[in-house]
């Protein structure tokens, strides 16, 4: 009891204690609810912002393929903002880019773009040179560099073999030798991938990398490439880190508004040759450089289950087909022998797979109306299933007459059918807190109504897939729909998942919208990665909470509480939730068998509603662990709090 009561007096919030008010809830063992789906604790990272790029993938080169004119105009770094740092106002900066983040070396007018012969994509700078001593080249500025950090890369350069020597160079520093170079001596016409190795002898935030050539005539660069060498198959390791803290066991990808507009296959094969694009939802260039085969390298590497989403705004059947035969299909087939030529022979054997993505709504490419779309979803999942008859489709959702019709009408073509939630800021955080288990609700009222009416779910047990919820409000502190989260997000998450297991014989499966920096669980800067307040709670109760659901009663509003039996019935778990000023005491009343005392306590909490975490800060809100000894049947809610004990059972 003293080591609890010692975690709730740490934070300072309102600990409870005997004068805090007492109430009593009761807790029947022999109340059960179906088992939580492991899924609920999913995932969903799409191409925006600086969710996979600038966050999860290790590229530290903006705009690598040279997918805008390079013209020798800076980009807009004069767009900082009062208040944020470098790497906050350099996401805002480029946010809003729409020009080359690269500069000149040399003449401005000694870099033009070749059209006629690109190497990838629509076009390629070619420099020329004066001559003499004068160099000429590109530079990119505000890298990210860690002392004693080795980086590694690639340029791929053609030219006449006069412009040697070539010096590529990464710079940590103003002085003469804070720099270390990489000396390109042969230069050929055709066009060679050349790599690059550097170790940093300084941090900065204002590194550079740059390129000259120091002959005469004129070279071509094709793309380049910057990593830190500790990459994990091109995945920013620090922030992998956290997505294995997460432990999540399902990732959606790759959108989300981003897919409608996507054609997959520019995302396969040689990288360097992926065609950079115009994000065709959102802003910003997507270089093609994470695909299909780089997503399931990352579900592999963090024991996650892929849940892909295809095409069908833009897309239809064949491009859809196509995809799970890739993905599924034996290296024999077709798509599945293009696999193999890209390194992949064995099938990846993917389950889940999106059927489009908000094709409600007339933001969505290729929005149509919902009769028409039914009918599509239905020749989209036949042409799917008759490459992979044991795929598992999602369908697009929406509570009213969005999600009506498409059970009514085709629901003999999805496992599971998908919603999506988002909530903003309330005044008071109770309220802020209380809108996400009723918003919840409301979903699963409007489909056990469903059930009840709808003839084509006779016999079938279609689930729902909530897969994309979250808080989103805010400024956007960490580029495109970077917002920041705060312990009062924290306690709602929280208190969604109660709600998400008092629903557990419908939603089968969950996924946080979104993971990295875009509206994120995970925030990063160039060199560090960071829990959220959000992400701590899906971690522990991730981690710690138990399977099988309980019936929790009791006058305890507004807290929120729920109770489940851990996998092997030996241990209660109980989770509450106080969004409150103050402290409570809980007393537990349990039927069906006596707790044996002893036990395990975790709570997070923090210094008040908007504490939060910054990557390379220490944390304002984090998980404290302690024992429970003894007398388990008092549970103590400090204020602004979750708290989740595991309390053995005779």
């Amino acid at each position: 009891m003293l080591a609890r009561l010692g975690v709730a007096l740490f934070f300072m919030v309102g600990a409870a204690g005997a004068e805090a008010p007492e109430t009593t809830v009761a807790v029947d063992l022999s109340r059960t609810r179906p088992p939580i789906s492991p899924y609920v604790y999913g995932q969903f990272i799409e191409h925006l912002g600086r969710c996979i790029y600038g966050g999860l993938w290790a590229e530290m080169l903006e705009d690598r393929k040279l997918f805008y004119p390079v013209d020798g105009q800076a980009p807009p770094w004069s767009l900082f903002q009062p208040g944020r740092s470098s790497w906050e106002g350099e996401a805002h900066a480029y946010e809003l880019l729409v020009r080359s983040p690269w500069l000149v070396i040399g003449d401005r007018d000694g870099v033009t773009m070749d059209r006629q012969r690109p190497y990838v994509g629509e076009q390629t700078p070619v420099v020329r040179l004066s001559g003499g001593d004068k160099p000429g080249g590109l530079v990119q500025e505000r890298l990210g560099l860690v002392e004693g950090r080795r980086y590694v890369g690639r340029i791929v350069l053609g030219g006449a073999p006069s412009v040697a020597p070539v010096r590529v160079s990464l710079v940590w520093g103003g002085g003469a030798s804070d720099r270390q170079t990489v000396t390109i001596d042969k230069v050929g016409e055709e066009y060679a991938k050349l790599p690059l190795a550097f170790t940093a002898a300084g941090t900065t935030d204002n590194g550079r990398l740059e390129i000259a050539g120091y002959g005469q005539g004129s070279f071509r660069i094709g793309a380049v490439s910057l990593m830190p060498e500790d990459n994990l198959y091109g995945w920013r390791s620090d922030t992998v880190a956290r997505l294995k803290e997460l432990a999540a066991p399902v990732y959606r990808w790759p959108g989300g508004n981003f897919v409608s507009g996507y054609d997959w296959k520019d995302g396969i094969g040689e990288r360097d040759r992926r065609p950079p694009r115009k994000n065709p939802a959102w802003k910003g260039v997507e270089p093609n450089d994470v695909g299909l085969d780089e997503f399931m390298a990352l579900c592999r590497e963090i024991g996650a289950e892929p849940y892909v989403a295809v095409n069908t705004g833009l897309g239809g059947p064949e491009g859809a087909a196509e995809e799970v035969e890739y993905a599924n299909g034996s290296a024999e087939s077709r798509m599945g022998r293009r696999r193999a030529e890209n390194g992949h022979p064995r099938p990846y054997a993917v389950k889940w797979w999106g059927i489009g993505n908000e094709m409600y709504g007339q933001w969505q490419l290729g929005h149509m109306p919902l009769a028409q779309y039914v009918e599509k979803h239905q020749r989209v999942v036949e042409a799917m299933r008759a490459v992979d008859p044991s795929i598992r489709p999602v369908a697009v959702g929406s509570v009213g007459e969005w999600s009506h019709e498409m059970l009514g009408r085709a629901a003999s073509y999805m496992s599971l059918i998908s919603e999506h939630i988002y909530w903003q800021n309330k005044p008071d955080v109770p309220a802020h807190v209380e809108q996400v288990t009723a918003g919840i609700r409301r979903i699963a009222d409007a489909h056990r109504g469903y059930r009840k009416e709808l003839a084509s779910l006779r016999g079938k047990d279609v689930r729902i897939a909530l897969d994309e919820w979250n808080y989103w409000y805010g400024p956007y502190e960490y580029g495109e729909l970077g917002t920041r989260y705060f312990l009062q997000d924290a306690l709602g998450i929280a208190a969604g998942l109660h709600e998400l297991f008092r629903n557990s014989d419908l939603f089968f499966m969950a996924n946080y919208a979104q993971t990295v920096n875009v509206i994120g669980a995970i925030k990063t800067t160039k060199t560090q990665a960071e829990l959220e307040p959000t992400a701590l709670v899906l971690q522990l109760y991730r981690q710690r909470f138990g399977v099988t659901p309980l019936e929790v009663t009791g006058d305890y509003r507004p807290l929120d509480l729920a109770a489940a039996l851990s996998d092997d019935a030996r241990a209660l778990t109980v989770a509450v939730v106080n969004p409150t000023d103050g402290g409570r005491r809980l007393r537990l009343a349990v039927a069906g068998r006596p707790l044996a005392g002893d036990g395990r306590r975790w709570v997070i909490a923090g210094p008040g509603r908007w504490a939060h975490n910054r990557p390379g800060a220490a944390r304002q809100v984090d998980v404290q662990a302690s024992a429970i000894e003894g007398e388990a049947e008092w549970i103590d809610s400090p204020a602004l709090s979750v708290v989740l004990e595991s309390l053995w059972l005779r």
